[in-house]
């Protein structure tokens, strides 16, 4: 993101150089101001889901949020552009001075940001590997695919609208649903949908399967929601508690719908791993994994797996081996 913005950057710089000013000059005066404004801004989108108060800029009104932003990427473009241009203007031995080309710097930043804001809130509102799929036309033909499914389901759900009332629930689930997103952030997953109380995260099964951190995704979730545990119990009286459930396997994927697009996973994988949450609750485990996974990928050294009777899957010709994940003691 930073190249692209140096890149384009260097153009506006050649084609706006003054009379008298060498275009190599304007050029990289371009690609300066873009890595000094761009660097602050790219920084604060990509890693803001990890920092404790840029998580609870989440919780703020919208109208504040976005005026928090606009601060901040006022200062990054103001503060960037006159600390470029003051180093530049030493280095020519020249003084400073509040010219045209200043003035467009400016313009030019603002929109540029503008872009890049509109870019980031459409792939949080899409989710960024479902919009460079849309964009690239990855899926207008249904392929096939391996994939890893992680299902996320709120224990008692029913039970905790019915005390707090849909307005309280919807807060709660969406307190809820934060929460498993920072695990998925973690764990590099994509958040595929949310299904009244339940969150499906998926990986390629073929980058995910090394080094197991898809198994480990359920604990993390369950270690964000303890550390807002007290945070909760102000809030809703309740510490929501999860089943989970993990399966792989091919899957086919495409694009569907036409006023409204979005990517659909059809195939038996997927149907497998919710035939698993319901087989959770019926067994009172929090996080069944299948066999295919789990001899697929290498467990975490702080988990273990039990061994579960066999579960017969409808469509499935063999018994589906199943076993429970428990943190080790």
């Amino acid at each position: 993101m930073l190249a692209v913005s140096a890149a384009v950057s260097a153009v506006f710089g050649y084609l706006a150089a003054p009379p008298g000013t060498p275009r190599f000059m304007s050029t990289l005066l371009g690609v300066a101001n873009a890595l000094a404004v761009a660097t602050p801004i790219v920084l604060f989108e990509l890693y803001r889901m990890h920092w404790a108060f840029a998580r609870h800029m989440r919780r703020w009104p919208l109208l504040g949020y976005l005026a928090f932003k606009n601060l901040y990427y006022l200062v990054c473009i103001v503060g960037g552009t006159l600390l470029v241009r003051l180093a530049f203007n030493g280095f020519m031995g020249r003084p400073f001075e509040f010219d045209r080309i200043m003035v467009n710097s400016f313009f030019f930043g603002a929109v540029m940001v503008f872009i890049g804001t509109f870019s980031f809130e459409m792939g949080r509102l899409l989710g960024w590997v479902t919009l460079t799929n849309l964009l690239t036309g990855r899926y207008i033909q249904p392929r096939r695919e391996q994939k890893v499914f992680l299902l996320i389901d709120m224990k008692d759900s029913t039970g905790h609208a019915e005390r707090l009332g849909p307005v309280r629930f919807h807060e709660l689930l969406n307190a809820f649903f934060r929460d498993v997103a920072d695990a998925a952030l973690e764990c590099d997953a994509d958040i595929h949908k949310y299904v009244g109380d339940e969150a499906i995260l998926t990986w390629p099964a073929d980058a995910t399967l090394a080094d197991g951190d898809c198994l480990a995704c359920p604990f993390i979730a369950r270690d964000f929601i303890a550390g807002n545990g007290e945070q909760y119990r102000a809030r809703f009286g309740v510490v929501p508690e999860f089943r989970a459930t993990l399966h792989c396997g091919e899957i086919v994927a495409g694009e569907i719908g036409d006023l409204r697009r979005e990517i659909a996973y059809v195939g038996d994988t997927l149907n497998v791993a919710a035939r698993l949450l319901d087989t959770a609750k019926t067994l009172h485990r929090d996080v069944l994994v299948s066999a295919d996974l789990l001899q697929s990928t290498t467990l975490p050294p702080d988990l273990v797996a039990e061994p579960l009777p066999t579960l017969s899957v409808r469509g499935r010709s063999a018994p589906l081996q199943i076993f429970a994940l428990e943190r080790s003691s």
